[in-house]
């Protein structure tokens, strides 16, 4: 499991707290510098024929506004650059994360459960914003019994606290279990050499494929799953 471990690589300390530049915040660095090549050298010529890079950039961008458009409406414009944001960096975090030798950051739950809990506090806080008070009204369903409220109300609330858990968990669990399975038939290959090697080999090509479709995947998930909370903030339906 050493391809998980999170490495010092630079120490720091600032009154008794660990600081240091680590590999998890490396490929955070590679990740932030490849997403602002693509985007922002890909669109500098801005030619009315794009190029490959051009092209690349056009479609992440529609990709994301489509699925904005599609689940938030008109009033989730205002919130693109965060979705935009957040889709591109999740999905270069796990595709990196099937280079060679490298670290895949969306593999600590840490990381997952930092943008899963930055999510819910910003769209909460987005409903109180836009609704006030009358927010809470998100917990109590229409058209219940009185005698069932109390009992669905605690249902809701807890659902709705369990998000920032389920979102950021789906994200690490898949990543985690997706490279550790590869991991394991890696060893099946060497251990097996060159005469029963060949069908695990054969496993991780295939799997590997499969891994990368998952890579998209979870991304696609964690984003549009924010569109639905922010529709929920701003529509409350």
């Amino acid at each position: 499991m050493h391809q998980f471990r999170v490495e010092t690589i630079f120490p720091f300390h600032i009154g008794g707290i660990d600081v240091s530049f680590t590999n998890s915040a490396m490929w955070m660095v590679f990740v932030a510098t490849a997403i602002s090549l693509l985007t922002i050298a890909g669109m500098g010529k801005g030619s009315l024929v794009p190029g490959r890079w051009q092209s690349v950039a056009e479609m992440s961008y529609e990709f994301v506004a489509n699925m904005l458009r599609d689940n938030v409406g008109d009033a989730g414009k205002r919130f693109f650059p965060f979705v935009f944001t957040l889709f591109m960096f999740v999905l270069f975090c796990n595709m990196g994360g099937m280079l060679p030798y490298s670290f895949t950051v969306t593999s600590q739950i840490i990381i997952t459960f930092a943008l899963a809990i930055f999510i819910f506090i910003g769209v909460t806080i987005i409903g109180f914003a836009v609704h006030g008070l009358h927010f809470l009204h998100f917990f109590v369903p229409k058209g219940v019994p009185a005698a069932l409220l109390p009992l669905l109300v605690v249902i809701e609330v807890i659902s709705y606290f369990t998000r920032p858990v389920s979102l950021s968990v789906r994200l690490f669990a898949n990543m985690m279990a997706g490279h550790t399975m590869l991991k394991v038939f890696a060893g099946f290959v060497i251990a097996m050499g060159w005469l029963g090697g060949f069908l695990p080999l054969a496993f991780m090509v295939a799997f590997s494929g499969l891994e990368i479709l998952v890579a998209f995947l979870q991304a696609y998930v964690f984003a549009i799953l924010t569109c639905i909370y922010l529709n929920d903030a701003l529509h409350m339906h």
